[in-house]
């Protein structure tokens, strides 16, 4: 027997997954985890009996509620699966999943559109984030509706799109105790290899940064890389991987986020001169597959990190001038630009992030869960 499910498949910014209102899932967190595992298809490489991608970045969900805090609309959990583990990880945030949730929101009926935009405020309960998010919601001959279609582009998804503006209200230290969670813009890390590893230990200069998603960054050359290698190239090479690894196990116990070795971050970011007229260049691991492009809350974080004075990012980027900066990251498939406004009093403060997405209905519909997943029983 199987249950069905209600869900819309949909993508955002450079991400997909379903997303399901919360009133249709299991209350219980394990017995809801077992029913997302046997929707995604996981633990399987090709996720061949599920919806899952066979990706990280197609291994995601969202979970959906109305607003239970003053001043907040909608609230959003985000879910990070991974093709073969059977793990479901609520504690990160994601960005570009975030991009669909007003979409989503207006399909379902959870709010109304407002006009021709419409603008909604979501707390992120993953991390406890806010954001204000804009859409189209333009009048059609059935009332008004989101608009899709539209000349805004991101790179990492083909075509072009109706844009979503992420307007960011609180996002340091979504993870961590604070934007820098070590204390210092500029960390020297010693790494010690694991037993068995075929590599010696090392020093390592580091930023550790947390401004909506927990980032450590280093130069690509430290690791013997130049930074503009491809994700497979970078995905192929066990040796760079291995000590990456050690790296992120080191670092996370210095961010203060114990033992990460069976979460999703922090995630590891090589930096180099930037090649296209950005601001800094990036291959992003999200934690152990290098990214096609880049999270949106890594984005956040990396232009962050590159406005800090003294940070390892700092003195390989290039940036304009003004307290208003456009900081373009480049990535493997193109660039994303972030707007970072600093604090007039503290230049070393990000008082405001911002920037543009866009997100697609794909399907609307029911996906089949086996009753068993339902179960109590183990």
């Amino acid at each position: 027997m199987q249950k069905p499910l209600p869900a819309l498949f949909m993508r955002g910014g450079t991400s997909r997954g379903p997303f399901f209102l919360e009133s249709d899932l299991p209350s219980d967190t394990a017995v809801r985890d077992r029913v997302l595992l046997a929707v995604m298809g996981s633990p399987d490489r090709r996720q061949i009996d599920g919806l899952g991608g066979a990706h990280p970045l197609t291994s995601k969900v969202g979970i959906v509620r109305p607003g239970t805090t003053p001043g907040v609309d909608l609230e959003f959990l985000f879910a990070q699966l991974q093709p073969e583990r059977d793990t479901v990880d609520t504690t990160a945030n994601c960005g570009n999943m975030l991009a669909a949730v007003v979409p989503f929101a207006l399909e379902r009926g959870l709010i109304q559109a407002q006009g021709d935009t419409t603008t909604a405020r979501v707390l992120t309960r993953n991390t406890g984030m806010q954001c204000d998010i804009t859409v189209l919601t333009p009048m059609t001959p059935e009332g008004r509706q989101v608009a899709y279609e539209g000349d805004a582009r991101i790179d990492g998804v083909p075509g072009t799109s109706a844009p979503i503006t992420i307007n960011f209200l609180d996002t340091a230290g979504s993870v961590c105790d604070g934007l820098l969670p070590t204390g210092r813009v500029r960390d020297t890390v010693r790494v010690e290899p694991p037993s068995g590893a075929d590599f010696a230990a090392f020093d390592i200069e580091v930023t550790c940064i947390d401004n909506g998603m927990p980032l450590v960054l280093f130069r690509a050359g430290d690791v013997g890389c130049s930074g503009h290698e491809t994700p497979a190239e970078l995905n192929a090479d066990q040796a760079l991987k291995a000590r990456i690894e050690a790296l992120r196990l080191r670092t996370g116990e210095l961010m203060g986020l114990g033992d990460v070795s069976a979460r999703n971050y922090p995630k590891m970011t090589l930096v180099s001169a930037p090649r296209q007229g950005g601001a800094i260049d990036t291959r992003s691991f999200i934690p152990h597959v290098c990214h096609e492009a880049i999270g949106v809350l890594a984005a956040v974080t990396v232009g962050t990190a590159c406005v800090l004075e003294g940070s390892v990012p700092h003195d390989l980027a290039r940036l304009p001038a003004g307290a208003r900066k456009a900081v373009s990251i480049e990535h493997p498939s193109g660039e994303f630009t972030v707007e970072l406004e600093l604090d007039p009093q503290d230049a070393q403060k990000v008082a405001r992030a911002a920037l543009l997405r866009t997100a697609r209905l794909i399907m609307r519909g029911e996906a089949m869960v086996p009753a068993s997943a339902w179960s109590q029983a183990n």
